[in-house]
């Protein structure tokens, strides 16, 4: 079983410019949780998720310590503020770009299967050696194949 027989084809993917807000928006119209991020050529830039949206809206603690005085000054900023100004941001300046995991279509089942597992992935893109995003393959792709075809077959 080869990875080209389970992958999704038609991608959904957003460009490395592309806002958060807008990403956000692909993710609930389409119903996704994570996108590949490409370039204007297709090649893969980095890898976009749900998590990685949280992430980047998670307030941050502004923390100062004098240890002189004792003082302690802790000012939280609030969640609806971190939202408002990371929705304008570029996608890419949150995403994944390095140490991307990856799978070519040629690639054993096998191999995606450990992947997904190992690391926890929800969702792994495809590439061929030039680094086009060809599919994506995620773990509900996998577990309604394997019902498809081989639990299906033991009935």
């Amino acid at each position: 079983m080869k990875v080209k027989d389970f992958m999704v084809q038609d991608v959904i993917s957003v460009r490395p410019i592309s806002s958060i807000k807008d990403v956000m928006t692909t993710f609930v119209e389409k119903k996704i949780g994570g996108v590949p991020i490409v370039d204007e050529n297709g090649r893969l830039a980095g890898m976009v998720t749900d998590g990685d949206i949280l992430r980047a809206f998670k307030p941050i603690d502004r923390r100062i310590q004098d240890y002189i005085s004792f003082i302690t000054y802790i000012a939280e900023e609030a969640l609806e503020e971190r939202i408002e100004e990371m929705a304008k941001v570029e996608v890419i300046r949150i995403a994944k770009t390095k140490g991307i995991v990856t799978v070519h279509p040629n690639d054993e089942m096998k191999t995606v299967v450990n992947l997904l597992a190992k690391h926890h992935f929800k969702k792994l893109p495809v590439i061929d050696n030039d680094n086009h995003v060809v599919g994506v393959i995620s773990r509900g792709d996998v577990i309604r194949r394997i019902q498809e075809t081989v639990v299906k077959r033991m009935e």
